[in-house]
């Protein structure tokens, strides 16, 4: 075992217990925090950590978590499922385990829209500690129009929703009814018709399966509702990358368009023939503008810091 690697555990506000996973040095100094999609978890993030710490070892340290009811996290009320709960649950992870420190966070598809609700709540990070963001395969509104409103708008998962809400213990118990009416709904959007590798599609579908259907039906409501397009601004005094699949049917490349048209001096990325899992599909690739994201990061605030410096002398 990687002797670099921890686990640990961080209980949220409202008494939620998450996963955490840490790779590289306790004193590195920078951390970039991943967040995973709506129906994965952590390990969704792996395969680009293995590319990373091919090239930075253990100098820069990484942090993954699953969300509430995801993974190895705990489950809460329904009613919490939401995107604003994520963004402070990211809130506690930082608070937990990166107290100081400059750090950057990277969210996938529902991480990146835990990405901008936490900066929207914590804008006095950004720029002081929070040095740099990635938005990967998301949204910053407009779910509902096309790509995942094909799954919000599917009337199963409306059945699962009004399920969800009528008796949350007994489908939680229930994952036969996940695997069997939103779980398809998901892969498919995630997936498409496209050829992909048997190795994307089995620890796509692994997670899936493995996400209770309260989860699942949770969290559509606040993705259905999302729209952080006025809070985006705040980004625009850190280093950001956007990107996407060419191929993404479930968050199509217009939506990451959109958010790099709100933030000018952020770098577009679109990767082709790549799908929503472009994580796992293009692993190589997401963490070079990963890379990329960090030394522009690190550059911006050394530049920051020289200029403070001379202010002061």
């Amino acid at each position: 075992m990687n002797e670099q690697r921890r686990h640990s555990t961080v209980v949220t506000d409202d008494g939620t217990t998450l996963a955490v996973h840490e790779s590289g040095r306790l004193d590195a100094g920078l951390t970039v925090v991943f967040v995973h999609g709506h129906c994965l978890r952590m390990e969704s993030w792996f395969d680009v950590r293995d590319e990373l710490e091919q090239s930075w070892g253990a100098d820069v340290r990484m942090v993954f978590y699953d969300h509430r009811g995801h993974g190895a996290s705990g489950s809460s009320d329904a009613e919490s499922y939401t995107i604003d709960n994520l963004g402070r649950d990211l809130g506690a992870v930082v608070r937990a385990v990166v107290p100081t420190g400059r750090y950057v966070i990277v969210g996938h598809s529902m991480g990146g829209m835990a990405t901008m609700s936490y900066a929207r709540q914590h804008l006095g990070e950004v720029g002081e500690r929070l040095v740099g963001v990635g938005l990967v395969a998301t949204a910053s509104s407009g779910l509902a129009e096309e790509g995942l409103g094909v799954c919000l708008a599917h009337p199963l998962v409306t059945m699962c929703q009004s399920a969800v809400r009528r008796a949350p213990s007994i489908m939680g118990i229930t994952k036969r009814m996940s695997r069997g009416v939103c779980a398809p709904i998901v892969r498919a959007a995630g997936c498409g018709s496209r050829r992909v590798r048997p190795r994307v599609v089995a620890l796509a579908t692994a997670m899936l399966n493995d996400t209770s259907v309260v989860t699942m039906a949770g969290f559509l409501g606040s993705l259905h509702d999302f729209d952080e397009r006025k809070s985006l601004a705040a980004l625009a005094v850190v280093p950001t990358f956007v990107l996407c699949g060419s191929e993404d049917s479930m968050t199509p490349i217009r939506h990451s368009h959109a958010i790099a048209a709100l933030l000018p001096a952020a770098r577009m990325v679109s990767i082709e023939n790549a799908g929503h899992m472009v994580i796992l599909e293009r692993a190589a690739v997401v963490a070079d503008a990963i890379r990329t994201l960090v030394v522009a990061a690190e550059t911006a605030a050394t530049t920051t810091t020289g200029a403070a410096l001379q202010v002061a002398l």
